[in-house]
């Protein structure tokens, strides 16, 4: 996971961004409702920021084909790429097959102007072909990426992540995976509790941890020792201030340390360290925006130990300082 600096520096108090939405014949309408249903139906809750969302495709107005059976229409041209701050393309044939000449140049104008685009799912595919993701990471859905890997060899595809974020280039893993992108987006924007928020609305988890590696094939026998281990987290999260060691986590599990490292990647896709730093930067997130806290009690509720702890952390996953982060985010709830 990347956060981008760039797209956080641009907001400021009532910033309006136009945000365009691919749709093609034969788009899986799940796919393309996530960014409709992050941006759109949900606009009203940001107030340092609006959305203008448009959904687009290469001949406006003709009814398009979806996976559902049923038929939609997009009202808005290739042309809206032109003035988008944000591009989406929400998915791709499911064979990942070449795109139009017309959608390439689009993509390849819009980035070129500036726009932040987005590939979610096997989306990243013609993002790929039209040479945006080279020299730079990206991901796609697990089982398409050795094809993106193999087909696009200047591409370092990740295949264990739920999304990349390098900046003017996104990418996203499958499905639900560009929830968790383009709540990503919305929290850079609008700031973690509007994110949470939307989120609760939309009762999927405002930020997962681990990465798509937990989806893959890979079936776990189900025992009583799940509800344990879910329990082990729960209290976990419950009081991020102690050290949380494997061996006490372990033990609180009833579990070996060798059973419990394995369960444990294998639910979250993460270690233990990175996972319990995901949960202390969340909450110190949380603290930043809904408290008037001091920066060094943030660091002390959030589990950091020191004002120095935090700022390091701070600066090294969200590319920011908690004092510019607050600065940012500073929930009006509190005016």
């Amino acid at each position: 996971m990347r956060y981008n600096q760039a797209m956080s520096a641009r907001t400021s108090p009532i910033q309006k961004f136009r945000i365009a939405v691919i749709a093609f014949d034969g788009i899986n309408p799940f796919h393309l409702s996530v960014p409709c249903q992050v941006f759109g139906a949900q606009r009203a809750d940001c107030e340092s920021a609006t959305f203008d969302v448009k959904v687009c495709a290469e001949d406006p107005g003709a009814p398009l084909t979806t996976t559902a059976g049923f038929e939609i229409v997009a009202p808005h041209g290739l042309a809206a790429l032109a003035r988008a701050d944000i591009v989406i393309l929400p998915s791709w044939h499911s064979d990942c097959r070449p795109a139009p000449a017309s959608l390439l140049q689009a993509l390849r104008k819009a980035h070129q102007r500036g726009a932040q685009v987005v590939g979610l799912c096997i989306g990243a595919f013609p993002l790929a072909e039209a040479g945006l993701l080279d020299g730079h990471t990206a991901t796609t859905h697990w089982a398409n990426a050795d094809i993106m890997a193999e087909r696009y060899p200047k591409v370092r595809v990740d295949r264990e992540v739920l999304y990349v974020d390098e900046g003017k280039v996104v990418t996203s893993a499958g499905v639900a995976a560009g929830l968790d992108c383009c709540l990503h987006l919305l929290r850079q924007l609008c700031g973690a509790e509007i994110a949470t928020r939307v989120a609760r609305q939309m009762v999927v988890a405002p930020h997962r941890q681990g990465g798509q590696a937990q989806f893959i094939e890979r079936p776990l026998p189900v025992n009583g020792s799940d509800d344990r281990f879910a329990q082990v987290l729960a209290w976990v999260e419950e009081d991020l201030t102690q050290n949380h060691s494997i061996d006490a986590l372990a033990e609180r599990a009833l579990m070996s340390r060798r059973n419990f490292t394995r369960h444990f990647r294998q639910a979250t896709g993460t270690s233990v360290k990175q996972w319990l730093l995901n949960q202390r930067l969340a909450h110190a997130q949380h603290l930043l925006e809904s408290s008037e806290v001091s920066i060094e009690m943030v660091a002390q509720q959030a589990g950091f130990g020191s004002a120095l702890s935090l700022r390091q952390h701070f600066r090294a996953a969200l590319r920011t300082s908690p004092s510019e982060y607050r600065k940012l985010y500073r929930s009006s709830v509190l005016d």
